[in-house]
This record gives structure tokens, C-alpha cells and sequence, in this order.
């Protein structure tokens, strides 16, 4: 039997083993201790979530947990994080980069820095990104930083709930801030930031923040969870030692670097293989359209001795006017995580997983717009077009129904907002989930007596729309149906993407079935919206969203019945397991 000495005998820097043998931990990678603090990290963003969820006032961060923690190193690059929203995590690390390049060396201890503008590495104009510096023990630069990001319900603009279909620049969409000190010397700059928020009725057509009392509490909120990561990181540094721990942040991007490489490596081998032919380098090409017509291109130029991929997005369509603009910030999210779910072992998503990789976005188009663009569908539409157009190169799943269905309504006085899921694509081997947020987006749904609650809708139907996946050797998953009964006048907005072009099939699999947006008046009248509109409404009216499917991978058999489709009739429970999984359990506990 072995004795542990006791805590205060041992030094900080120090693991007793089974052997009785005290070691040092030290700089030096140990892939027994790369484990250990991977999942502290990644813990750390998870209890800084759960903070977040809890002292929140809105729906959309306290229900619909549109939210995003992680952990950022000195250099400002992703270290880890929770399993929250893609889109957010791989653009907030472009956030903290920024304000090292334009704050330099005027960020201070006590300071908290608010900022979601697109060209200081912000998503859309509603997702309000905090950042805190963190200066351990005196330090004259920041030890680390912690960032979280939330989706706030509404932050002004021409229509209630910020997310204007028909938005021509960024100033129709709400308060922008670049680079705005939040806590100053420990300070909530309350006055300011109201100011701020309430700026964009000044514009003519347009409103300041419709819920500024959700948007200060939420803030505050944001702040003291980016305050639980600083306790818990600090507590990690004292134990470990500073320079054991930024170590071991440099190691977890290491990691991922390499898992990347081999990962590319692997594909080129697989591509080579096939058409047998020997090269140094392999190219991936792939396309896709937005429903207006707007092409995504890309081709992938790998380098099979090294691991290196160039992303070049060249033949990509202009700027639209419009705001299906995405930000660089946010095809950068999407490239991070494609990589990520590409590799076949359990990584923190990171910095890391970029270092391999090149991407070339051409000047002036949708991926890579002027700095007065619209963008707010560019990072809840555009991203999933990416995302589908990244897959479809590497051929590794058919489309899923590439887009977040965004639907928001109010006046006045309220504004909600929810993204509504659909079906997502089949693989090699595996039949697509159905009813399911998929990709760049992670959210839950308002639950029906919380929406009813609070808001005068009533949720009439919520259901799956059987047959809407994909045919195939494996099935693409079934989108839904939702239905929405007004109680009274309302503004209703919809922006939403594949009401033209289809979740496409791959190898030989169907395509999914497209969207449709369906307003029901009250006289009887039936009236197509089309993908993106906004539309009074009245007392009595319903609002019906049709969400695509996904789509099929492989041929279906001769008598169109799917793989192992006898079995999954009798067998259709999914046991559900990982690190999403345990994260939703936790949350649904709070």
C-alpha cells in the first residue's frame, strides 16, 4: 500500500506515481500530463459556461446557451475550449489577436474589453465578445487571456432581434464596437456602454437596443465568468508553475498541429492511391452555391511530404449586396473546424490546428468583404456553405441542410430570436441525424412553456418532416416542421439559406429536400416568404418553417431501401457519448 505524503509536503511541481516515485513536472512534454491538462483546460471553459448560464438574464444565453468560453494563451492563440459554437470558437482567437495588435501595450490589470466588430475579428454584430487579460502575480504582459462570447437577443438596428434579412451595411445591423473597455481599473462602464448600444438611432429607420437591461446583464454576466476561468487558471498556475502551464498550452497546440498533418497526410496517400499516379502534392477542389447564385470555390493544395495544405477560396463570388458577407474571422472558424472533425482522435479544437494551413481569401468577395459590409447572415448562412463546400473536397460526409434557419420577431418593447435545426448528412457509413443543429451552430431550443411564457406566441407543431433526408445506402437525416401562432402585432424576420439549391448527396446518395418558409393570415391566405424577408404580422397569423434535410451518402439498393434499414426500424435507439454529450447533460442539470 502506498501513503501519500501530505499536500503541504509535496512541491507544487510535482505527481506522485503507484511506483512511490515523486516526479518533477517539468516544461518537457509528458503525454501523461498533455492528457491531464487538455481536459483542465477544457474544464475550466466548462465551468465558465455553466457560470455564464446561470447568472444570465436572457433567453437566448440562459436557454438556448448561444455561448461560447475558452482559453487563450499570450500569444492570443486558441488553447482550449468547451464544446460550445463552432462559429464563435475559431473566430474569437482572430478577437484577442486584434486587441494585442491595437491595444499593445495599453491593456492593464482591472481592464475587460468588449468588442464585435467583423473587422476586429467578430462573427455578426449580436454576438458581443468579452475579453479579459490576465496578469499573474504583478506580470508587466498578460500571462493569458479568457473570452467568452454570447449571442444577445438584440443590440438595435432596423428590425427587432438585430438580425435584419435586408440589411445593405453594417450600420442597419445594430451597435458596433471595435475595441471598447468594458471594466476600466475594475470599473463597469455602465454609462458608456449604454450609450453605445442605444448609438443606432441616431440612423434614420433604425432603433438603439430594444432590451438594454438583458444586454447590461448579460454583459455582467460574461464578465464574471470570464472572472471564474481567471480563478481557476490562476489556481492551476500556483499549483504547476507559470512557465510549466504556458508549456503545456504551447504542447496542446503542438498536438493538434501534428494530428492535423497526419491527417492530411492520409487523405493525400488515400487520393494518390486511387488514381495512381505519383506526386508530391494532391488538390482538392470542390464548389457550391448560395441561393442568390453566389459561388463558394475552393481548391485544397496539399503537400503529401509535409503536411502542408493552402485553402484557396480564388473564383469565389463578389461582395453581395446583401448581408450574406462573411467576415474572414468566420470562414476561418469554418477551416478549424472541418480540420477538427476530420481527425480521427480526441483533440481540444485549437490554434493548432491552423498552423499547417494557408488560406487565400480573394480581396472583395463574400468570404473577404469591404469593412462597411453587411454581414449578419454571412456568419449564420455563409459558414455552412463553407463548411459543406470544405467536406465535399475531402469527400468526407454529403451536405447537411447548410443553414441555421434563424427566425426572429417582436416590437418594441421585445425581441426574440432562435435558430431552428434540420437534417444532417450521411457519411461512409453512417445514416445522417435528424431534427439535429449541425456544423457552426450548437444551440438549443427554447423549451415550448418558456416561449409561451414569455413571449405571445404559441408553439402549434414541432416535429420531424419524415422523408426530407436524402435516399442512399445511408440516409441523410429528416429536417422539421415548426409552427408559431401570433397572439398579437408583431414584426417577423426570416434569414435562412437552401430554399433554391439542395443539401447535395454524395457517391451516388439523394440530395436532401429544400427549406420553405410558409406564412398562414388569418383570412386563409397562404403566402411563400422566401428565404429571407421580413413581414408585419397580426393577432391570429402562423408562421410555418419547412427545414431541409440532409443529404444521402452512397447508392441506395435496387429496391431503394437503405443500409441496415430493416434494423434500424426495430433498432433506432442512439446511444449518445462524448464530450458534447457529458457538456449537455451538465448544462440541462443547471
Amino acid at each position: 500500500m502506498i501513503r501519500r505524503p501530505p499536500r503541504s509536503t509535496l512541491f507544487p511541481y510535482t505527481t506522485l506515481f503507484r511506483s512511490g516515485e515523486l516526479k518533477t513536472i517539468g516544461t518537457e512534454l509528458d503525454t501523461i500530463q498533455l492528457s491531464i491538462f487538455s481536459h483542465r483546460f477544457m474544464s475550466i471553459a466548462e465551468q465558465m459556461g455553466r457560470i455564464l448560464q446561470r447568472t444570465s438574464m436572457s433567453t437566448n444565453i440562459k436557454e438556448r446557451l448561444d455561448f461560447s468560453c475558452a482559453l487563450f494563451g499570450p500569444d492570443g492563440g486558441l488553447v482550449s475550449n468547451a464544446p460550445h459554437i463552432p462559429v464563435h470558437l475559431g473566430a474569437m482567437q482572430e478577437a484577442v489577436q486584434f486587441q494585442l495588435r491595437h491595444l499593445g501595450d495599453d491593456i492593464h490589470d482591472g481592464d475587460v474589453i468588449l468588442s464585435n466588430h467583423p473587422q476586429a475579428g467578430g462573427s455578426h454584430l449580436p454576438d458581443l465578445t468579452v475579453i479579459t487579460p490576465v496578469f499573474y502575480k504583478g506580470g508587466i504582459t498578460p500571462a493569458f487571456f479568457i473570452a467568452s462570447r454570447g449571442h444577445h437577443a438584440d443590440i438595435g438596428g432596423i428590425t427587432p432581434g438585430s438580425m435584419p434579412p435586408h440589411s445593405k451595411t453594417l450600420l442597419e445591423e445594430g451597435a458596433t464596437f471595435i475595441s471598447f473597455k468594458l471594466v476600466q481599473n475594475g470599473v463597469f462602464q455602465e454609462e458608456a456602454v449604454t450609450e453605445i448600444l442605444m448609438s443606432p438611432g441616431k440612423l434614420p429607420g433604425s432603433s438603439g437596443t430594444r432590451m438594454l437591461q438583458d444586454n447590461l446583464s448579460d454583459l455582467r454576466a460574461q464578465v464574471a465568468a470570464n472572472q471564474r476561468g481567471i480563478t481557476l487558471v490562476t489556481e492551476l498556475i500556483d499549483f504547476y508553475g507559470l512557465k510549466v502551464v504556458q508549456a503545456y498550452m504551447a504542447h496542446i497546440q503542438n498536438n493538434a498541429e501534428v494530428a492535423v498533418r497526419d491527417m492530411l497526410q492520409e487523405v493525400a496517400r488515400k487520393t494518390t492511391k486511387s488514381s495512381e499516379t505519383v506526386a508530391s502534392n494532391v488538390m482538392l477542389a470542390a464548389e457550391d452555391f448560395m441561393d442568390d447564385g453566389t459561388r463558394i470555390s475552393l481548391s485544397v493544395n496539399i503537400d503529401i511530404d509535409k503536411g502542408d495544405a493552402v485553402f484557396d477560396f480564388s473564383g469565389t463570388g463578389y461582395e453581395v449586396y446583401g448581408n450574406c458577407n462573411a467576415p474572414r474571422a468566420v470562414t476561418i472558424s469554418a477551416v478549424i473546424y472541418c480540420l477538427r472533425s476530420m481527425i480521427g482522435h480526441d483533440i481540444p479544437l485549437n490554434q493548432g490546428c491552423l498552423k499547417p494551413i494557408k488560406i487565400i481569401f480573394p480581396s472583395g468577395s463574400i468570404l473577404n468583404p469591404s469593412e462597411n459590409a453587411a454581414i449578419v447572415g454571412g456568419n449564420v448562412l455563409t459558414s455552412q456553405r463553407v463548411v459543406d463546400v470544405i467536406f465535399r473536397a475531402f469527400g468526407a460526409v454529403a451536405a447537411s441542410q447548410g443553414c441555421m434557419n434563424n427566425i426572429t420577431f417582436g416590437d418594441d418593447a421585445i425581441g426574440y430570436y432562435e435558430t431552428v435545426a434540420g437534417g444532417s448528412g450521411a457519411g461512409p457509413g453512417w445514416h445522417g441525424r435528424s431534427g439535429i443543429h449541425s456544423h457552426m451552430t450548437n444551440t438549443r431550443i427554447t423549451d415550448p412553456e418558456i416561449l409561451e411564457r414569455r413571449y405571445p406566441v404559441v408553439l402549434e407543431r414541432f416535429e420531424l418532416n419524415c422523408g426530407s433526408g436524402g435516399s442512399g445506402k445511408f440516409r441523410g437525416g429528416d429536417g422539421i416542421i415548426r409552427e408559431l401562432l401570433f397572439r398579437k402585432p408583431l414584426v417577423l424576420s426570416v434569414l435562412t439559406e437552401r430554399r433554391v439549391f439542395s443539401p447535395y448527396g454524395l457517391d451516388g446518395g439523394g440530395n436532401g429536400s429544400r427549406g420553405m418558409n410558409l406564412l398562414y393570415y388569418a383570412d386563409g391566405r397562404v403566402i411563400n416568404l422566401g428565404g429571407k424577408t421580413t413581414v408585419p404580422v397580426l393577432q391570429g397569423d402562423r408562421f410555418r418553417l419547412v427545414t431541409p434535410g440532409g443529404g444521402g451518402y452512397g447508392q441506395a439498393a435496387e429496391n431503394g431501401s437503405s443500409e441496415n434499414e430493416i434494423i434500424t426500424k426495430f433498432n433506432n435507439v442512439f446511444l449518445e457519448r462524448g464530450s458534447v454529450f457529458d457538456f449537455r447533460s451538465k448544462q440541462e442539470a443547471v
